[in-house]
């Protein structure tokens, strides 16, 4: 079974996509989220979290990791981060633009010396952030080639998160890349939840290929939480005595090819409901079958908006 981590995409900044952000975070201030970041992160290691996966893009989320890491020196925590966008809100809730992304190599030296600098030596895996079929990255040889340089001269294990309808095909074609005869990535991200399932066989054939896989947005960005839209799983959730962010991240840690789904939490208490999915093992053909079309589904995350 794999095993629970934490994404910091909600704990680092005051906006994002998650459709109870603002609720979950009501001290917006950089020493509000610091002090909230810190408090998840200690009680993510007492629940046993053991990898925690953060982004450039993430607000001050690196920040934040790398005073927590100083000032905690946890031994055995899996850090790993990604370059591709920048974060431009300003800390600010609404914005006209919350981040953009850049795969070029002058931003990928750049942000690459941001993380090492905050991070240091515990930054372990370095993700490309939000591949989509058409991102110039994947014709690249210049900046592939970039990349297989810094892992092989700083110990890095590279990886890529995929985003969108395709994400399929994507993970198929990142298996096959290869910079001088070596695959360059060796870990892949990607969304996999209860309602968007399209991407489980190829990050199956990811995992028997020897990739370590990353599940993100198992809740849907909140849609398969507590206050979300889909009333099958709050209903089977409460058949089964747990809440529904527990029964939606227990069907993603059940996937076979899975080795970290993370939580999105953005307080104590929702990240204490999320862990509550490691004690549960429902079998695949038991969960609720809410699975849409994946334009479908893209389509409604697109209308969430930031918040």
């Amino acid at each position: 079974m794999a095993a629970l981590g934490l994404g910091l995409a909600a704990l680092g900044r005051p906006g994002y996509m998650t459709l109870t952000h603002a609720d979950d975070v009501p001290d917006a201030s950089v020493a509000g989220m610091r002090d909230g970041c810190f408090a998840v992160l200690d009680e993510a290691w007492r629940l046993g979290v053991r990898h925690v996966d953060a982004a450039r893009s993430y607000g001050l989320a690196e920040a934040f990791l790398s005073e927590w890491l100083a000032s905690r020196a946890p031994r055995g925590l899996v850090v790993s981060s990604k370059w591709g966008y920048r974060y431009t809100a300003g800390w600010q809730r609404q914005a006209d633009v919350h981040e953009v992304k850049d795969h070029s190599r002058a931003h990928l030296e750049a942000q690459w010396r941001q993380s090492r600098a905050l991070l240091g030596p515990a930054l372990s895996v370095y993700q490309v952030h939000s591949l989509t079929p058409d991102s110039p990255l994947l014709g690249d040889a210049d900046v592939q080639a970039r990349l297989g340089e810094l892992r092989d001269r700083e110990g890095l294990a590279l990886g890529a998160s995929v985003s969108g309808p395709r994400q399929g095909p994507l993970v198929d074609r990142l298996v096959a890349l290869e910079v001088n005869g070596r695959r360059l990535f060796d870990w892949v991200q990607a969304t996999w939840n209860l309602l968007e399932r399209s991407a489980g066989p190829a990050l199956g054939r990811a995992h028997d290929a020897g990739l370590r896989v990353i599940v993100k947005e198992a809740l849907a960005n909140g849609r398969l939480g507590p206050r979300g839209d889909v009333d099958a799983v709050k209903t089977d959730a409460a058949r089964r005595g747990t809440t529904p962010d527990a029964l939606a991240l227990a069907g993603a840690l059940a996937q076979p090819f899975a080795d970290v789904v993370l939580s999105g939490a953005a307080s104590v208490p929702q990240l204490r409901s999320n862990a509550l999915s490691t004690g549960l093992a429902p079998e695949a053909d038991l969960l609720p079958d809410v699975v849409e079309a994946p334009e479908a589904y893209w389509s409604a995350r697109a209308r969430l908006g930031w918040r």
